[in-house]
């Protein structure tokens, strides 16, 4: 075999090694998404069979505040459309537009995360903690464990950030970024699913 023979044959191995691995991460990405669906399906469930045992403690209704998780909810959804701004900005091959609208997701991100942790800190102030109920526990468990989600959401699209500027926007750099943006979009459909089966729900019964 000639040297330009082998050449073909290695440079076909290599495309093949590329397009398993590439096969991998994709694979992983989506085991590692219905993972997450199956958790927060279950701690849905779980919330749902609790939320009415309240043992003489502080209501849903009592406890909530519109403007609050009307304000939460206004900033995800807002921090999915920069998101998809961020996506559409990619495909158009515009990194410095694709940065910026990847940072205004993250800034959303911390923002609905800071109030969050306000309205914890208020909830518990006012004598609604964790232990006091079954209810409590249950809420606490449910939108501390989508705050974390959302702070790891926002770890990984500052680390898409960091790998852009330094290679720009190439292959690897737009397919670890469109996990990130669905992980996000994914997290923004649990957020609708707690807004209305928690808040909505809390506030009318």
């Amino acid at each position: 075999m000639g040297a330009t023979e082998r050449a073909v044959v290695d440079h076909k191995a290599h495309d093949h090694e590329h397009h398993e691995d590439q096969d991998r991460y994709v694979l992983g990405f989506w085991v590692f998404l219905a993972s997450d669906l199956v958790l927060f399906a279950s701690i849905i469930a779980t919330y749902f069979v609790l939320r009415t045992h309240t043992d003489g403690g502080p209501t849903a209704a009592e406890l909530f505040e519109i403007p609050l998780f009307t304000l939460e909810t206004i900033l995800l959804l807002t921090s999915s459309f920069t998101c998809g701004l961020a996506m559409h900005a990619m495909r158009n091959n515009r990194l410095n537009a694709m940065i910026g609208w990847i940072a205004a997701t993250i800034v959303l991100g911390l923002a609905f995360v800071g109030i969050e942790a306000s309205e914890f800190v208020k909830y518990v102030a006012e004598g609604a903690t964790m232990q006091r109920s079954a209810f409590l526990s249950g809420f606490y468990t449910l939108l501390g464990t989508h705050g974390l989600h959302v702070c790891l959401g926002m770890v990984w699209l500052s680390s898409v950030i960091v790998q852009l500027k330094r290679q720009s926007i190439n292959p690897t750099t737009a397919r670890k970024f469109t996990n990130a943006g669905l992980y996000w979009h994914f997290l923004d459909v649990v957020w609708i699913l707690i807004f209305t089966l928690v808040y909505l729900v809390g506030v009318i019964e």
